[in-house]
């Protein structure tokens, strides 16, 4: 089943304290987006005003159709998981995802068959009859996900379901969770503070920001054309180069100008770690390695570059075999495309 779902001017206050401040979104039925954020933007906010947990001060909101901004959450039909796994420790694997059938009077027989397609889903058959103290929390996460999914929900909404686990099993049961969501095409909803964990899974991400939606967009969209200059830090661009306008224009000799509007204020330049290419003298800026750190596939150096206002602090992402010969000391010259700047005006 996959349901659109509109979210209109909903806001949502706390003791005077504004949560969400006239969020509006659209989300078509079978995507998944996900809401994030640092702690306290709103996005969980949102997610239970979303599931009918958190009531709205104001807005509406609606699933196809139906509006169900004062519906309970029985009545809305959701799927919820959640960072702990609330699994009933005294059931098995297939008992626990029953159990939401069984509440519903689900006829056992037909219980059984949609039981057996979620083990087989969520690779779960062998572990059917263990209990959850028996599982390990990738595989307890991926009970609670067929828990969720059993009663065939029309939203399924996820609340940091992988905070809680290691990395190891966190990208793996990350890859799962997308795996699932494209199989059975269900309208869902996730909410992350983990940049990578955003970019991996949704088809859109929403940025959050006090209580406001900072920006949505693809994860291609985001990564390389963040709209502001909070979203592409908070999307992980470490390099910021503050440049003063001369003539309209912002420039890096010898390899980059850029038209601004006329101004006096400094404009900040943002450029990813992986866009930063070491050139030849005449091509760039003169820099000095000052550490590196070896990263597996990638190294990192942190450099110092001449800049026209002063030094610039820049952080290089590259293949470690391109760049294991150079080390703390090593005199280097670095440049980047002009097509890999985002340009923001103080």
């Amino acid at each position: 089943m996959t349901t659109p779902i509109r979210i209109r001017n909903i806001g949502k206050s706390f003791n005077g304290k504004p949560a969400l401040k006239d969020i509006n979104l659209d989300i078509p039925a079978g995507e998944m987006i996900a809401l994030l954020g640092s702690s306290g933007c709103g996005k969980t906010t949102l997610l239970r005003t979303i599931a009918g947990l958190t009531p709205p001060d104001h807005g509406k909101i609606t699933f196809g159709e139906t509006d169900v901004t004062r519906l309970s959450v029985q009545q809305r039909h959701i799927g919820m998981v959640f960072q702990g796994y609330s699994l009933f420790p005294n059931m098995t694997v297939r008992d626990n995802i029953a159990f939401p059938l069984k509440a519903a009077k689900i006829p056992e027989k037909e219980r059984k068959t949609r039981v057996d397609e979620l083990l087989h889903l969520t690779k779960l058959t062998e572990r059917a009859d263990h209990h959850p103290s028996q599982l390990s929390g990738g595989q307890q996460q991926r009970t609670a996900l067929a828990r969720a999914l059993a009663p065939n929900p029309s939203v399924l909404l996820l609340d940091e379901p992988l905070s809680a686990l290691d990395a190891i099993v966190r990208d793996h049961l990350r890859d799962e969770i997308r795996r699932i969501q494209q199989q059975i095409k269900t309208t869902a909803i996730l909410v992350t503070h983990d940049q990578s964990e955003a970019l991996a899974v949704a088809d859109r991400v929403v940025i959050m920001q006090a209580g406001q939606i900072e920006q949505v967009a693809t994860p291609e969209e985001l990564y390389h054309k963040p709209s502001s200059e909070f979203a592409a830090r908070f999307i992980g661009t470490r390099n910021v180069i503050t440049l003063m306008p001369s003539d309209g224009h912002v420039r890096l000799d010898p390899f980059f100008s850029r038209a601004v509007a006329k101004s006096q204020n400094p404009v900040s330049l943002y450029v990813r770690a992986e866009d930063i290419k070491l050139c030849s003298p005449n091509e760039g800026l003169q820099a000095k390695v000052e550490a590196r750190l070896f990263q597996g596939q990638t190294t990192r150096l942190y450099v110092c570059a001449d800049g026209p206002h002063g030094p610039l602090d820049l952080r290089i992402d590259a293949p470690s075999r391109d760049i294991s010969h150079l080390n703390a000391g090593d005199a280097i010259h670095v440049n980047f495309e002009p097509e890999d700047v985002n340009v923001f005006a103080s």
